[in-house]
């Protein structure tokens, strides 16, 4: 059985600071796991996130959508400074 927590993006990533791989859930930007081993810093987190969807859910609250399940327009919008627009406009 899938449980939806499968469906949130999860990644690993070595943190030069803490001198360990940082599990990380991008739903979930402040939880992490810290571990010596990748595996274990990946299995860490979804742990993590598993428990705060089971806690959000037990006193009614709302848990973030997976990503892969939202919808986007496919629209793309930068946003500049006025004098970088300008620069740019120019060819300078």
């Amino acid at each position: 059985m899938v449980n939806e927590c499968d469906h949130y993006t999860y990644r690993v990533t070595w943190s030069e600071e803490d001198q360990e791989y940082a599990g990380l859930c991008t739903e979930f930007p402040s939880l992490s796991w810290l571990d010596e081993i990748p595996g274990n810093a990946l299995a860490g987190v979804r742990k993590l996130v598993k428990n705060a969807v089971a806690d959000m859910a037990a006193s009614n609250g709302e848990h973030p959508d997976p990503i892969s399940t939202r919808n986007f327009s496919g629209k793309l919008v930068v946003r500049t400074t006025r004098s970088s627009s300008d620069a740019g406009a120019s060819g300078s």
